[in-house]
Formats: structure tokens, sequence, C-alpha cells
């Protein structure tokens, strides 16, 4: 063998040795990016790999409980985003916008999607595995490893083979030692990235921001350089718990219990409750406590004051801060979800002056109300509803966390003394004008909550 051959195979070899020493030791500090069988979130599972939630509720009782009703749980089964979804899928015609429209399952149906069906919005629902009509749940999110992207669900998972070989669930405990599983510590677990991969959704066909909800929480201060100080998703939703609402504004004391029914006491057991701010879907289940706790979750998410300094020049502003949300107000689909003012002035007389943003008949906002949202647009540049439609962000009003936003409302008259100024931030998940162009049985009014309030008396 000549010398020059010899020495570029020796230097290979070494390069090749070296190489796997650093992969072994990237392996060993981070155990779950590169799983054993982990898979990449557009390839398929087997269904049969999947554990039923109520297999994982035999030993965590608790947990399985509070998961009940989530809007986690119910992601698939929702009549609202159901009814909506399909109604907005109705009519398309260009490819890009069908393409969008039916890839709704990807983050509502993820069992399903990920093992064969359904694969688009428009497949028969009423054939979906059974297992996979529990919408989002503990065998998906306790199988994650890894993202591949920070939006459209690029969860990579690894989950195990069913009852007879459950496999490794991770978790954010490094001491676990359960029965059924096996168990590894998941630094992913303790991290907004494991949400905000489906918490950020962008059009497939034409990459517009969709919903930007780990983005906003990214730009905002809870995303504080210091770990220490950082509050991350898990740090206000997965406190939360009846009679605690555990938000910016609030105490966010930690939940002492076990994560099984008989294992060690814990200073804090994530909660699973996943309510969010949704109070009309939960409801619809039966589920009080859980509709409570949106609206506590809402009612501890911003304040609202007057500035009656320019009345004289006919103005009046209203200022609204957002104190305890870690994203902006509203968000998730920002276009279609409605945080708007309310605002009414009496004279002294006790009558009625002006009014803005007061619900007509068919439940309805005027089109000069005063809403918190996203405008999406289509090539043209014109407004849509249909979020499939939308090329473009055309403007963004929502309140930031952490940010104050001031609105200023012309009147054509000058309020006097004894004038009360009432004005109130109002919530509901979706507008009742598009849920009225829906046919078939009415659906709604969704409810609306009163996040916050003030009257002043001039």
């Amino acid at each position: 063998m000549k010398k020059g051959v010899r020495y570029f195979r020796v230097t290979g070899l070494i390069f090749l040795a070296a190489g796997l020493l650093l992969m072994a030791a990237f392996v060993a500090a981070n155990p779950a990016v590169v799983a054993p069988g982990a898979v990449a979130p557009d390839k398929k599972f087997k269904l049969d790999q999947f554990i039923e939630p109520a297999t994982c509720g035999g030993c965590h009782g608790k947990i399985q409980e509070q998961w009940t009703h989530s809007m986690h749980n119910l992601s698939h089964k929702d009549p609202v985003y159901n009814r909506v979804a399909k109604f907005l899928r109705q009519g398309l015609t260009q490819a890009g916008e069908i393409q969008e429209a039916e890839s709704c399952v990807k983050c509502h149906t993820p069992v399903g999607v990920i093992t064969g069906f359904p694969e688009k919005l428009s497949d028969d629902l009423s054939r979906t595995p059974e297992i996979a009509t529990h919408g989002i749940q503990c065998d998906y999110c306790h199988s994650a490893v890894d993202t591949t992207r920070m939006y459209n669900n690029g969860l990579v998972l690894s989950p195990g083979n069913g009852e007879d070989d459950p496999g490794v669930k991770y978790g954010p405990f490094d001491d676990c030692e359960p029965d059924f599983h096996e168990a590894a510590f998941s630094k992913l677990h303790q991290s907004a990235e494991i949400c905000g991969t489906c918490h950020n959704v962008k059009h497939v066909a034409f990459g517009t921001d969709l919903e930007t909800t780990y983005t906003e929480w990214a730009n905002s201060p809870y995303n504080d350089p210091d770990t220490e100080k950082r509050v991350v998703c898990q740090g206000c939703h997965m406190y939360q718990r009846p009679g605690i609402p555990a938000t910016g504004s609030t105490d966010r004391p930690e939940n002492p219990g076990t994560a099984t029914d008989d294992s060690v006491e814990r200073p804090h057991i994530f909660t699973h409750y996943f309510v969010g701010g949704n109070t009309g879907v939960t409801g619809q289940f039966g589920d009080k406590a859980k509709q409570d706790m949106a609206v506590a979750r809402l009612q501890n998410a911003a304040t609202i004051s007057l500035n009656t300094e320019k009345l004289a020049q006919k103005q009046l502003e209203v200022r609204v801060t957002n104190t305890g949300a870690g994203h902006s107000i509203p968000t998730g689909v920002g276009d279609l979800r409605q945080v708007w003012l309310e605002i009414s002035i009496l004279d002294a007389d006790q009558h009625l002056v002006f009014q803005s943003g007061f619900l007509d008949q068919k439940k309805e906002l005027a089109d000069d109300t005063i809403i918190f949202r996203t405008v999406l647009g289509d090539v043209q540049g014109n407004p849509v509803v249909n979020l499939a439609k939308a090329t473009q962000v055309l403007s963004d009003n929502r309140i930031p966390a952490g940010q104050m936003v001031t609105q200023t409302i012309s009147l054509d008259f000058n309020p006097g003394k004894n004038f009360v100024i009432t004005a109130r931030l109002l919530y509901r998940g979706m507008p009742q004008k598009l849920l009225n162009r829906i046919p078939g049985e009415p659906l709604g009014p969704l409810p609306v909550v009163e996040m916050a309030k003030v009257i002043q008396t001039i």
C-alpha cells in the first residue's frame, strides 16, 4: 500500500472515530433529541403504538380528570371549530387556499394525522379512530422528543408500541420510577417550544402568519434572558387551577402533590386544565369548573382606564393595558377572537347620549366598533374573513404583553358636569356575524366575558 493512501485511510478513520465520539457525547447530553424510533412529524406511525388516555388515567387519575374536557382534549370535538372550519372550506377553488383549509386537522386531530386518518378536514371525520378523537392527549405530548419547526406542529415523536411495550414517556422529572412504562427527563417539556410548535400557525401555501402566540411570547418581557426570571407558557397555564387564575397579574403559587395516585409528594405538579380563555366550548360540554377558570383567566389579563383631559376638545381616551397575558390580547386566531370596547355616556339626567360597541339584536357588532384584532388580506389587499385566502396581514392592533394602548374616541358634544362614562373591555371567542352565516342549526351566541370595566363621573 502506498504511503499516501495509508495516510488518508488512517486519517479518515481518526475523523470517523472523533465524529462518533462527538455524536455519542451529544446523545448523552440530549437523550431526547435523537431518541430511538423518533419520527419526524410528516411521517406516519401505527395507530396501536399509542396508548388510550383512560389507560394513563389508571395511574395519573387527578391529571386525567383535569385534562378531560380541556381544550386540548376537545380539540377534535370542538363544535365551533368543526362547523366554522368546514364552512370556510366550502367554495374554495384555488389550490393553495384548499390546502390551508384542509390542514386544520394537523393540530386538532394530531394522533389521527400521524397514523393515517384523517389526512384532511374534508375526510369523513365520523370514521376517525376512537383514540384520535381525544385530541391533544397524554401519549402524544409525552412521546415528544424534539421539534423541527416552530409552527404548524413540528413535534418529533418517539412513542412506544402500545400497552404491551409502552416505551419511554418524557416529562419534567428526572427521578421517576414508574411500573408501567419507562420515564426520562425532558428539557423540551419545560420549555415554551413544546407549546409554540402548535401555537404558531403559518398558511401552508402562502406562508402568512395566521397565529403567532409563541412569537408574541418570545418578543415579550416574559421571555427574560435570565432563565431564573423567565416565565414560559407552563408557568401560567400549568399553574392554574380552580380559584387560582395564575396570570401575569396574579400570584402563581406552586401546586404541591403527586403525579400519580401513590407516588412521592413534590413541590409542584403541573396542572393540565388547558382552558385558555374558552368559556363557550367547555361550557357546552358541561364542565362548569373549567368554564369558570376561563372566565377568571380573562378577568385577570387586562385593565382599563379613562383619560378625560381632552373632553373639552370632544375627545375621550380609553387606555387598555395587558397586565396578565404573556402574549397579545387576544391571541390565537387573531382575526376571529373578539376583544372590543363597549362605551356609554349618560348625561346629568341619566339619558344615554353616546354608545359604541353594543351588540345588536343578532348579537353582532357594528363595523365602527373598536376591536383589537389582526386583519388578514388577500393578494389584492382586500380584508378577508376566511384565513385560507390570507396572503398578508393588513393590520394588527392587538395589545402586546406588558404594554398599554390608547384609543381616542371623537365625540360630537362636550360631556359636562355629572356625566357618567362607562367603558368595558369584552371578549368572545368568535364573531357572531360569521356564526350567523353558517347554515343549519344556529350556532351560538357564544358567551361574552367582561374582562375589565371602568366608570367615571365627570
